[in-house]
């Protein structure tokens, strides 16, 4: 069994349509919603095949059926037991694998399906959301060198007792890289319903245009910030392993987006990307005693009920008192209200507000590591429509500031104006 662990050395990036290439390509949910789209994928692996790659490919289950397995569960239980859960949602997957090996079969292509347990794919034993120690690979191996496409479930695996276990949502992706690490593929291929990562959502700003190329790095914060065309996992097993990842579109020709290594040719562009996240809220504790551990004795209870703070300001103190504000994801906002409302009666301070309508924008580029002056173009074109900034963040790629959610549009349109995101970079 070879752990996904095992580094190598990349030596192009796109696939070689001179020379045999080993390529993993990951179809999603929608990719597979029925049996027409099926036939389509199978047609696009046979396409590939024509051209003398070797194939592996990753299915999800077809759209909906893990959502119609999940109600089938809580109709019974409304908790249900997580290995039994996980034994029930990975037959989408199986089903998918037939039906798609059947398609190729069909056309004239020899194909062989396997569950992640066949694989040995294996994992710890953290029900629904395991995560993968070690690939067998030996199998797909000889079933490759034998002409077959190999069609593998993702989303699951099995863990040392021989339990099946899954991997959460979107973790067909993860199993696509993780598979294409442990093979050593050419490429890991993400067949999505997009054509590309774009500069922002172009449902936002239509004049947003599709990279040719970025890096693992700024596709990572970008997935952290916002962006739904990865899952962040994914993309973090890419980076660690130097898998090249492309992201195309199952329902239209193009060369996609390449995720790979930084370059010297990336350096042009100072901007690459705009991200942002609707799912904030904002809570801010006003008049607190000034005295340190203060700020463990507020995110210390929120931490402990398991609830992750984002973003946080305290502001100098005065009058022995300060200010202190921080982000949760909106679905915690209620309850981390309510423990933060009974810690401030404890920790004497004034008064506790929440805003759930707020929003966080995010700019991200390497290219920020080699210019100065991006936070105050950025923080200056959204003064000049009006738009006040409540918190600021940043890291060495990335600014994130938090404003009213009215504002989303407009400032992601203006930001986007601002950096000529609609313009390629010069080379």
């Amino acid at each position: 069994m070879r752990p996904v662990a095992a580094g190598r050395t990349i030596t192009r990036n796109t696939p070689d349509t001179s020379s045999m290439a080993l390529i993993v390509q990951k179809y999603g949910g929608t990719s597979v919603g029925s049996v027409d789209r099926i036939e389509n994928v199978a047609k696009k692996v046979i396409g590939y095949r024509g051209q003398g790659h070797d194939v592996v490919v990753v299915v999800s289950a077809m759209s909906g059926e893990t959502d119609r397995l999940i109600g089938l569960a809580k109709a019974i239980d409304p908790r249900p037991n997580p290995r039994e859960l996980d034994v029930l949602i990975s037959t989408g997957e199986q089903v998918t694998i037939a039906l798609l090996c059947m398609a190729l079969e069909k056309h004239g292509q020899p194909a062989r399906s396997y569950t992640g347990a066949q694989v040995r794919i294996l994992t710890d034993s953290a029900f629904t959301k395991a995560r993968i120690l070690a690939i067998d690979g030996e199998n797909i191996r000889s079933d490759l060198a034998q002409g077959r496409v190999v069609v593998v479930a993702g989303f699951q695996g099995v863990d040392e007792d021989n339990n099946i276990t899954t991997l959460g949502r979107g973790g067909s992706d993860t199993t696509g890289v993780a598979l294409a690490a442990a093979l050593k593929a050419d490429e890991c291929q993400i067949f999505t319903d997009v054509d590309g990562v774009y500069t922002t959502d172009p449902r936002i700003e239509p004049r947003a245009r599709r990279l040719d190329r970025i890096t693992f790095e700024e596709m990572l914060e970008m997935a952290s910030l916002g962006s739904k065309v990865l899952q962040i996992r994914s993309v973090e097993f890419a980076g660690k392993y130097n898998v090249p990842l492309r992201v195309l579109s199952t329902f239209q020709e193009g060369n996609g987006t390449l995720i790979t290594l930084e370059d010297e040719n990336m350096e042009a562009a100072l901007i690459s990307g705009i991200a942002f996240s609707k799912d904030e809220a904002q809570i801010t504790v006003t008049g607190v005693p000034d005295r340190p551990g203060i700020a463990f004795g507020i995110l210390g209870a929120v931490s402990d009920a398991n609830i992750e703070v984002d973003m946080i300001v305290q502001n100098i103190g005065r009058d022995g008192t300060t200010d202190f504000t921080f982000t949760v994801h909106r679905n915690d906002f209620e309850r981390a209200l309510e423990i933060v409302q009974g810690k401030a009666v404890e920790l004497g301070a004034r008064e506790v507000n929440g805003d759930r309508k707020i929003v966080k924008v995010s700019l991200v580029g390497v290219g920020m590591r080699s210019h100065a002056g991006i936070a105050s173009r950025m923080f200056q074109a959204l003064a000049r429509e009006g738009i006040n900034i409540r918190m600021i963040s940043t890291s060495e790629i990335k600014i994130s500031v938090v404003i009213d959610e009215k504002y989303l549009e407009l400032g992601v349109r203006t930001l986007h104006e601002a950096f000529q995101l609609d313009q390629a970079p010069a080379a």
